[in-house]
């Protein structure tokens, strides 16, 4: 099976990254290469520009692909599918006029002119609209072309609108919102080794921004604490080992029982979102948790 991923760019490292985290380590490396193999025998990684790599999928060149939604629309085949939003390379394809001009909503572009890198896009958009507008075609400077007069409008990528407010755009109008998918022909969607692959990336996805808690908690103030955890399905609730026993005398049994508020313990496992972890570390303490563990999750499948 042949993966396509971006081979440079800004979508290139993530890509690379995300599927080493997945557990598809490259043995050859991926710099100034056209392919490279994986630790799965079964599984190579190709090597391609982001806009070419939904028609390296639909022609069978690639079983599936790692490359932006927005290219896959531009590329307009028809027999390609997403299986997973990747959830990185966030942008959004934009309407955007000049600031002091006459162009304030789609409908005044009636018989005007548009500028943009994504064609097949911005005709799609235009015919979804009813308007009727010639769409021109430039590989760069987009930005520029309304105050030289070769476009009224155009249809351009941004992720902060920076870019738009220096050149005195203004957005009109969202066309297409785009981040990074894992791409499959749909003849392989519901092959095995597709879906093993979909899952290794999803799992490393749903890890992100989580935290793995454990904790010893007295069985008494169990309640307590399942309430102030905002874990994933719940916190898991497992006995601990030889709780409250010891080979020493009865009164360090005792001792121990004391030490831990009076009753056994209870290990309490659970995943929550990084930003919790502070408040819940807090709430776990006044419910009497001891021994309170933190760490990374590398990858969670749900």
């Amino acid at each position: 099976m042949r993966i396509a991923v971006p081979n440079k760019g800004r979508l290139h490292d993530p890509s690379i990254d995300l599927l080493e985290r997945a557990g598809l380590h490259l043995e050859n490396g991926a710099d100034r290469r056209l392919y490279a193999a994986t630790v799965d025998p079964d599984v190579t990684v190709v090597f391609a520009r982001a806009a070419d790599i939904p028609e390296y999928v639909a022609d069978g060149a690639a079983d599936l692909g790692i490359t932006g939604l927005d290219q896959v629309h531009e590329a307009g085949v028809g027999n390609v599918e997403s299986l997973l939003d990747l959830e990185f390379g966030r942008c959004r394809l934009v309407l955007a006029a000049p600031e002091d001009g006459d162009v304030e909503t789609v409908e005044d572009l009636e018989g005007g002119t548009v500028a943009t890198e994504f064609p097949t896009i911005t005709r799609n958009f235009f015919d979804d609209a009813g308007v009727e507008a010639a769409i021109v075609e430039v590989s760069g400077a987009t930005e520029l072309t309304p105050h030289v007069e070769m476009a009224d409008a155009i249809v351009d990528i941004t992720s902060t609108g920076t870019t738009l407010k220096v050149n005195r755009l203004a957005v009109l109008e969202e066309v297409l919102s785009s981040s990074v998918h894992l791409f499959a022909r749909e003849d392989v969607v519901d092959d095995p080794k597709v879906e093993e692959v979909r899952t290794a990336l999803s799992s490393v996805i749903a890890a992100d921004g989580k935290r793995y808690l454990m904790m010893n908690v007295p069985k008494a103030r169990l309640e307590d604490v399942r309430e102030v955890i905002p874990g994933l399905g719940g916190p898991t609730i497992m006995d601990i080992a030889n709780d409250g026993e010891s080979s020493d005398s009865p009164s360090s049994q005792n001792a121990s029982r004391s030490a831990n508020g009076g009753g056994e313990k209870v290990a309490v496992h659970a995943v929550v979102d990084e930003r919790d972890v502070f408040e819940t570390i807090t709430d776990v303490k006044a419910c009497g948790a001891s021994g309170i563990l933190v760490t990374e999750i590398e990858r969670l499948v749900e």
